[in-house]
């Protein structure tokens, strides 16, 4: 039986002195951090959270948002972190959704407390995780610690629900995802397995820590006794001195992250060879991208993950040799990998029949990893998991070697004259156009063709774009038909969600709004 405080027990006893955390100057020992939380498990246990009973958590990056996703597990709780962009009303559905008991509180949320108890929110207790005075009503996090004496792991583990984790909102309503202490540990061994953390890793919580994404290097790091450093959100110029001031060797981004850390001024005062890897996801590297981070970073390896928190997350990881224009190992850098170590992945059609290699299907996953199912939602559930299979809602295809090629989510190909067209191959295409920052590509109402191909490209400070421009170029990458029908220029950033994905459904909105169909 696997169980999540067992990583922090090893971390405990093979690196006592070593340094478990560091947030803007405070540094624990695993020893230190080890004694404080199974203090606060105590306390969480004080104020009436009991073994399988919920806890949420509404902050920021930091070294006791660290500790509180091992506090539940000591205790035999069940964690539930929240999207930290979300509104009252969605945060609302979580807590009551959840059936959530106690809510953990940053300076950053304090001012949500009031809204969600407008609507109709009851709590056990609410803890505050500031450095300041607590708020009326709250349970200061220090406080709560020092008056609680710790307690014994309670050895919960296996196929008991470890966490709820609610899905983000680019592809439609949230859903609590269940993930067991099975599912999160032979994740982080997936991880430890394929990006080869080990003592000597310092890994950079930059990505938010309520996204599954960083999660997967939050069990994995500690499993191997390794340091976690924070940043409370991303911001490129403190990523940036924070990488070289703890001499970070490790982190998972995004690319749009990426891509605002390497263009960043910053970089250019700071030393950065310590940084050794970085995981990205959510979306391919365009070629682009990638020879101007190799500028920047020309030492670092990269690793293109997939997955989604339905897998804990990792399915798929691309190896860092891919990661090339040139040599033997060129033409996977579209990839995102092979099956993660303890994975089974194959493509398979609409009647999930495995289709030959090279052929686009849909992505089916088993394996250890592979969530208990949907909170409450059993229709979902046996939808989603039909044939003992995860099925991502991801199109791929495979090669002959096990290479996965992903070329769009399902929900966001858009048909247009009977033609299946992948947003992600578009934008691949116009990311090659020297002086693109950023774009998204998604399919708006069309008389004659049902959808028709819309660009939103955001330029480089100082470059002149022009919507002619664009398709112009696209017309020398791709088919004719799969170009964008219209383009449009913007300064402002492309909308993004908690983990960092570009929301399509914010772009899709303006032009399907009234419409009861919306095809993608």
């Amino acid at each position: 039986m696997m169980y999540v405080s067992q990583a922090l027990k090893r971390a405990m006893q093979v690196k006592p002195k070593g340094i478990a955390t560091s947030f803007r100057g405070r540094r624990r020992t695993w020893t230190e951090s080890g004694e404080r939380i199974a203090r606060l498990a105590s306390g969480l246990k004080r104020l009436g959270l009991s073994p399988g009973g919920r806890v949420a958590i509404l902050a920021l990056n930091g070294d006791r948002y660290f500790e509180f996703m091992y506090a539940a597990p000591w205790l035999g709780a069940v964690m539930v972190p929240i999207n930290t962009r979300l509104a009252a009303p969605e945060i609302a559905y979580i807590l009551e959704d959840s059936d959530t008991e106690i809510l953990l509180l940053d300076d950053n949320f304090v001012a949500m407390l009031e809204p969600l108890r407008k609507l109709g929110i009851k709590l056990k207790a609410v803890v505050h995780m500031g450095d300041g005075a607590a708020p009326p009503g709250m349970t200061p996090y220090e406080k709560l610690i020092e008056a609680s004496p710790p307690i014994e792991d309670q050895l919960t583990g296996g196929n008991a629900l470890a966490g709820i984790f609610y899905t983000g909102g680019t592809t439609g309503k949230s859903k609590g995802v269940m993930l067991s202490h099975d599912n999160l540990v032979s994740n982080a061994a997936n991880a430890i397995g394929s990006l080869l953390y080990n003592r000597d890793t310092v890994y950079l919580h930059a990505a938010p820590m309520f996204h599954r994404a960083d999660g997967a290097s939050t069990f994995g790091v500690t499993m191997v006794g390794g340091t976690h450093a924070f940043v409370p959100k991303f911001d490129p110029a403190e990523c940036v001195e924070t990488l070289a001031k703890e001499k970070v060797t490790n982190a998972s981004l995004v690319p749009t992250m990426i891509n605002m850390l390497v263009h960043s001024p910053a970089v250019t005062g700071h030393d950065l060879s310590c940084v050794q890897q970085i995981m990205y996801g959510a979306s391919p590297m365009p070629e682009a991208k990638i020879m101007r981070i190799l500028e920047v970073l020309p030492t670092c390896r990269f690793v293109h993950g997939w997955g989604m928190t339905e897998l804990s997350p990792i399915g798929s990881l691309l190896d860092p040799r891919y990661t090339t224009l040139t040599g033997p190992y060129a033409g996977r850098l579209k990839s995102c990998g092979q099956a993660a170590l303890s994975a089974e992945v194959k493509i398979v059609d609409a009647e999930d029949n495995e289709v030959p290699r090279g052929t686009i299907g849909e992505i089916v996953v088993r394996g250890p990893m592979v969530m208990l199912g949907y909170w409450k939602k059993p229709e979902a559930t046996a939808a989603a998991l039909r044939g003992g299979w995860m099925h991502t809602g991801d199109a791929a295809y495979m090669d002959e070697e096990g290479f996965i090629f992903i070329v769009d989510r399902l929900k966001d190909m858009v048909i247009s004259g009977g033609e299946n067209i992948y947003s992600g191959e578009v934008e691949n295409a116009i990311a090659l156009l020297p002086g693109v920052m950023e774009c998204a590509v998604i399919g708006i109402p069309d008389e004659r063709w049902g959808e028709a191909v819309h660009a939103v490209v955001v330029p480089r400070p100082g470059v002149d774009l022009t919507p002619e421009v664009v398709i112009e170029h696209c017309r020398t990458q791709i088919a004719h038909y799969k170009c964008p029908k219209t383009v449009e220029i913007r300064s402002d950033p492309l909308p993004l969600s908690g983990a960092g994905k570009i929301l399509k459904t914010t772009l899709r909105e303006p032009y399907w709004k009234g419409r009861e169909k919306r095809v993608n």
